[in-house]
């Protein structure tokens, strides 16, 4: 006998679930996107920065005795040849210092700023002015521990040769991080993602 036919739901079930409103379920899902990936972890680079800043604002004289001996070589080797790329003076040392400190603050800011904008972008699939952000703060991140601490600190002054004021390691570690979190944020998967959905 010859059934009627009924929709097996294929192909109506490939159409509406393009019509279906976000389920908890889907929402679920969207929290492994890049997108989402890229937020946290800028917000997590974001949040160092600021711990960093507030940590040097607030305990002002633990790293400005670091930078002095840096800037001093006071701790290399003492090669002549070296030596005279020294910085003795105190008001020298400070400024640096104070220098350092800005720029860590206003990192940590543009950092926050991308945050927040990774977070409505969530909301609107919008990331545009999130990658923005995310590239200048990041950028300056690793202009700070990579040009500043690495290239200058670590050769120009030497810093390499001081076992007892020695921040390339740290420094390292704070290029990877950025670095890493740069690459994310430019994810081809991202843009994509964003354009689709516009």
């Amino acid at each position: 006998m010859a059934q009627a036919y009924r929709p097996t739901g294929t192909d109506s079930g490939a159409s509406s679930s393009e019509t279906t409103p976000a389920t908890p379920r889907n929402w679920l899902l969207r929290l492994g996107a890049p997108p989402v990936a890229a937020t946290a972890l800028t917000a997590t680079v974001a949040l160092y920065m600021a711990l960093v800043a507030f940590g040097n604002i607030t305990d002002f004289g633990t790293n400005q005795q670091f930078v002095q001996h840096v800037l001093s070589m006071d701790t290399t080797f003492k090669d002549p040849d070296l030596m005279w790329r020294a910085v003795e003076s105190p008001a020298l040392q400070n400024a640096a210092y104070v220098a350092i400190i800005a720029w860590e603050t206003l990192t940590a800011s543009v950092l926050l700023t991308a945050t927040w904008f990774w977070i409505t972008g969530l909301r609107r699939d919008t990331y545009d002015r999130a990658r923005a952000a995310s590239t200048v703060g990041l950028v300056m991140m690793l202009l700070l521990f990579g040009m500043g601490f690495l290239a200058i600190g670590g050769e120009w002054f030497a810093m390499w040769q001081s076992s007892d004021w020695n921040g390339l390691d740290a420094a390292a570690r704070n290029v990877a991080l950025a670095a890493f979190t740069l690459l994310l944020v430019h994810l081809p998967g991202l843009r994509r993602a964003g354009i689709e959905r516009t």
